[in-house]
Formats: structure tokens, C-alpha cells, sequence
């Protein structure tokens, strides 16, 4: 088994965490951000991660973990809602061979229809006025 690299923050998440990239942000909070997915595979594709820097599962401090987790599944119950979905697909991948891509630890919450199928991964970048309308209302049902 070979080791975890290094945390790298130039990677893309570290810099939309600093501000240095812009996202559709829909929540935030000292310990966590969320964004919508630029190449969303469904209406409401976001990602949620955490403000420490962790690559992925398998280094991050397991309340971090935690804290992610919880704010995933206040996302996917807003997310059900705003894009009437009838569930929600929750994936979390660690090293390339896990199918990672960027290497900040990051939780897609992808809202489902049945019977709709989800777009291939990094597919199609998603126009930017549907993100923004997408992220408005994700946004106004997390504040409450």
C-alpha cells in the first residue's frame, strides 16, 4: 500500500476557499463550504468541503469528516426540496485510483429524478446564468 501524498494548496477547492477562483458559493460557515458544481451531472449539483486543508478521506481529522457529513445532509434535504427531487445521490472518491480529481476532500450531493439519468462526470460545463439561478435558490432555502 503506498502513502497519501501531500496536501497541495494550489489545488483548484484551496483557491475558491481563499478566493482566488469564484464559485456559485450556496453555504458557508467557519468549517465548511458549499458550491455548485460547474459540470453538474443533475440540476443542484453541489459540493460540499471542508475549510481545513485535507486531501481526501483518508488524511482528514475525523471530526472534520464529520462536520462535512452533517452539512452534506443539510444540503441534500434543502437540495430535495428546491429541485423536487426524489432522492440524492451522496459520492466521495479518494486518489485517482478512487476516481479523484481534485485533491481537496470534497462530498458531491447530487439531487435525483427517477428515471432521469445523471450526465457523465465532467461532461459539460453548465451555462453560468442556470448555475447562478440554481445556486439563488439553493441558497435561500438553506438560509431557512
Amino acid at each position: 500500500m503506498s502513502e497519501t501524498p501531500a496536501y497541495d494548496p494550489n489545488n483548484v477547492f484551496a483557491k475558491i476557499l481563499r478566493g482566488e477562483l469564484p464559485a456559485h458559493k450556496v453555504y458557508e460557515d467557519d468549517r465548511a463550504l458549499v458550491f455548485l458544481d460547474i459540470m453538474p451531472r443533475a440540476p443542484g449539483h453541489a459540493l460540499v468541503i471542508p475549510k481545513a486543508p485535507a486531501r481526501n478521506i483518508l488524511d482528514i481529522d475525523p471530526e472534520d469528516l464529520a462536520y462535512v457529513h452533517k452539512v452534506a445532509q443539510k444540503v441534500a434535504r434543502a437540495a430535495k426540496g428546491v429541485f423536487k427531487a426524489d432522492g440524492i445521490t451522496l459520492q466521495q472518491f479518494s486518489e485517482e485510483a478512487g476516481g479523484q480529481v481534485v485533491f481537496h476532500l470534497h462530498v458531491h450531493v447530487i439531487p435525483r429524478v427517477a428515471g432521469v439519468a445523471m450526465k457523465p462526470p465532467a461532461n459539460e460545463m453548465e451555462n453560468n446564468d442556470v448555475l447562478a439561478d440554481h445556486a439563488a435558490r439553493l441558497k435561500a432555502a438553506l438560509a431557512g
